[in-house]
């Protein structure tokens, strides 16, 4: 709803631009580049460190004990109702989805809808800008599950005792890892980012983006559950955080530009008064 909302306030938004209807975009490719490569290598990092980097036993967990119940009644009883006989089929779907389908899908209509609006040229720039907010998204994402270190679903419903078969799981680094749900917020973002920069861009395209990303993202959150990795929580919450930065970076650093068409945004991401400049349009430059 949230998504949704801001994809019809962003539709209604008057077009600065050009003869063809295409929004100029502010951006700094070194700026925007070094903060996509820095990010992605800490992630990256992260996660080759998680063992070491990972609590060894959760923060946030529940134990009979102390009355048994989540963090609401709707974790436990949604995973009753949405988990798979087949867990590792519904995790292997959503890591499917969320690495490979999604990406591919955003990117390719993205550069689909720039193409039909003869906008071909900065479809590199979109690209660029839909991963920066990616990232982010899974930085602050990959921070909040060590900071959290809460039990997942399928660890906290593994017999009590003996405490050895805990150390039976596929990866026990991972185990206390639920809150809040990476694979969602990655999917939230990637395709809030891409219907966000679309919609600037003021392609028409951009509602087929929109649905088509959504779509995706919701499925790979109620896969996570199917795949007793994440309570409904979790997801709620990775869909919540990874929707507004998916939006919130583009609106914030890559609104429209205000001049017009003769003077579109130059590499610094402020609009010159005469040209050559390198566009969002163009090939020339960095890309």
């Amino acid at each position: 709803m949230f998504a949704a909302a801001v994809f019809a306030a962003l539709a209604c938004a008057p077009r600065t631009a050009r003869g063809d209807g295409v929004r100029a975009l502010r951006y700094d490719t070194r700026i925007d580049a070094a903060v996509t490569s820095v990010g992605g290598v800490w992630w990256v990092t992260s996660e080759l460190l998680k063992a070491e980097l990972v609590p060894e036993k959760c923060r946030w967990c529940y134990r009979a004990e102390d009355g048994g119940d989540l963090l609401n009644p709707y974790d436990g009883w949604l995973r009753r109702k949405l988990i798979w006989k087949s867990t590792n089929a519904a995790a292997t779907a959503s890591s499917v989805i969320d690495y490979f389908i999604e990406p591919l899908a955003m990117m390719g209509l993205t550069a689909g809808a720039a193409g039909y609006d003869k906008a071909i040229g900065g479809f590199p720039v979109d690209a660029l800008l839909i991963t920066e907010a990616t990232v982010i998204a899974a930085d602050l994402n990959q921070i909040a599950k060590f900071a959290f270190a809460r039990e997942r679903p399928f660890v906290h419903y593994l017999p009590r005792a003996p405490e050895a078969v805990r150390a039976l799981t596929d990866s026990p680094s991972d185990d206390n890892l639920s809150f809040f749900s990476g694979h969602t917020t990655l999917a939230f973002a990637l395709a809030t980012s891409t219907g966000t920069i679309t919609t600037m861009r003021g392609y028409r395209l951009a509602p087929v983006v929109w649905a088509t990303g959504l779509s995706l993202a919701t499925s790979v959150g109620y896969l996570r559950i199917a795949a007793d990795k994440h309570y409904f929580s979790d997801v709620m919450v990775g869909a919540i955080v990874g929707s507004i930065v998916g939006i919130g970076v583009p609106l914030l650093f890559h609104s429209p530009a205000s001049s017009d068409a003769a003077n579109p945004p130059s590499a610094s991401g402020q609009a010159l008064s005469a040209p050559p400049v390198r566009t969002a349009f163009s090939m020339s430059g960095p890309f």
